[in-house]
C-alpha cells in the first residue's frame, strides 16, 4: 500500500516523518476520517473545510488550502484501485527540529493521507443495533481543543477499548454536569415522540454560552439535513441518562458506521472474584429493536453517498 506524505506516494514501510514531528513529540496535529465509494470520496469539501478551521483556531498552521488538499485526498483514493476506502487524512505541526535550527516560522506542516480498505463491520450492527456503555471520564468543555478532531484520542480509545472488553459496540462520554454528549468516535442521536434529538456541536451553542465540547460532525450534519427532508422535527439538546433510557430510539453516526442503532445501554459491573471478567448489565432501549426512522435514516444516508460520490454532485 503507498501513503501520500507531503505531496508524494510512497510505499508504506518507507513512508517517514522525523522523529522531532509535532505530531509525534506532542501529539499536535489533526485528522478527518473519510468515506470513499466508487472512487470518490463523500463530502470531502466539508472535511476539508472543518480541518482548515481547526487548524487556524487552533493555531496549528494557515498553510493549509482546500483545492490542492482536495487534488491530493482524490490523487490517494485513485492511486489505491479501491472503489471503497477508508481515507484518512492527517496533518500535524511539522518537523520541530526544522523550526528550532533556523529559528525561522512558520515551518511547514506535515500532511499524511492514507487510503484503505473500509473496516467492515458485522450485518448485526445495523440490523439488530449494538449496546453502548458510558466513558470513565467526563469531556471537558474547558480544554481549548475540545469538539475538534485533535490527534489526542488515547482517553478515547481507552473507552472504547474498555466497552468492547464488556461487549459494548461504543463508549459514551458525559459533560461535567452529567448530560450525554457523544461518542467516543460518533456523535449520538435519540428519538422521543418522533422528534430527533442531538447535542448542540461546537459553534452551534448560543451567544454566551459555553462552547459544547462536541464535533460537528460531517456525517451528523447529513443526517439533520436528510431528517429534515423527510418532514422530522429536530431539536439541539443536551439530553440526560435519563433522557437516553427512556428514549424511543437512539443511533450514533460517524463516517465508518454511517448510522449505527442501539438498542441498550450498558454499565460496567466489577466481577466479584479477582479471576473473573466484568460484566455489562444492559438496560433496552424501547423493545430492545432497531426503530423505524432510525432504519429509514440509514437508508437515506446510504442512497446519499452512492449518488453523491458516483455522480459527483449533492443530492438534491
Amino acid at each position: 500500500m503507498d501513503i501520500w506524505i507531503n505531496g508524494s506516494m510512497v510505499a508504506d514501510d518507507k513512508a517517514t516523518v522525523s522523529a522531532f514531528d509535532a505530531g509525534l513529540q506532542h501529539g499536535i496535529g489533526l485528522f478527518e476520517t473519510m468515506a470513499a465509494r466508487n472512487g470518490r470520496c463523500f463530502r470531502v469539501e466539508q472535511h476539508i473545510d472543518r480541518l482548515i478551521k481547526s487548524a487556524s483556531l487552533l493555531r496549528l498552521t494557515d498553510r493549509l488550502h482546500a483545492e490542492p488538499l482536495a487534488v491530493a485526498i482524490q490523487q490517494a483514493v485513485e492511486h489505491s484501485g479501491l472503489p471503497s476506502a477508508r481515507v484518512r487524512l492527517t496533518v500535524t505541526g511539522g518537523n520541530l527540529n526544522t523550526l528550532q535550527r533556523t529559528g525561522e516560522g512558520p515551518q511547514d506542516p506535515t500532511i499524511i493521507i492514507a487510503a484503505q480498505p473500509p473496516t467492515e463491520y458485522p450485518e448485526s450492527f445495523f440490523t439488530t443495533g449494538v449496546a453502548a456503555t458510558l466513558a470513565p471520564g467526563r469531556l471537558n468543555p474547558w480544554n481549548i481543543a475540545a469538539g475538534h478532531k485533535t490527534l489526542n484520542y488515547w482517553s478515547r480509545i481507552s473507552a472504547l477499548q474498555q466497552a468492547a472488553a464488556v461487549g459494548a459496540g461504543e463508549a459514551l462520554w458525559l459533560t461535567p454536569d452529567a448530560h450525554v454528549a457523544s461518542g467516543s468516535v460518533s456523535n449520538i442521536f435519540l428519538i422521543t415522540g418522533g422528534v430527533l434529538i442531538t447535542p448542540p456541536a461546537r459553534g452551534e451553542q448560543e451567544r454566551g454560552e459555553l462552547v459544547p465540547p462536541i464535533l460537528p460532525g460531517i456525517t451528523r450534519g447529513v443526517v439533520l439535513e436528510l431528517a429534515s427532508k423527510a418532514g422530522l422535527t429536530t431539536k439541539m439538546q443536551m439530553p440526560t441518562i435519563d433522557d437516553l433510557m427512556g428514549a424511543d430510539e437512539v443511533f450514533l453516526t460517524n463516517s465508518s458506521w454511517q448510522v449505527l442503532p442501539v438498542t441498550s445501554l450498558g454499565l460496567t459491573v466489577q466481577a466479584e472474584t479477582a479471576d473473573a471478567e466484568p460484566e455489562l448489565r444492559r438496560h433496552r432501549i424501547s423493545e430492545g429493536e432497531v426503530g423505524q426512522i432510525t432504519a429509514d435514516l440509514r437508508a437515506a444516508i446510504l442512497e446519499c453517498i452512492e449518488y453523491e460520490t458516483s455522480s459527483g454532485e449533492e443530492s438534491p
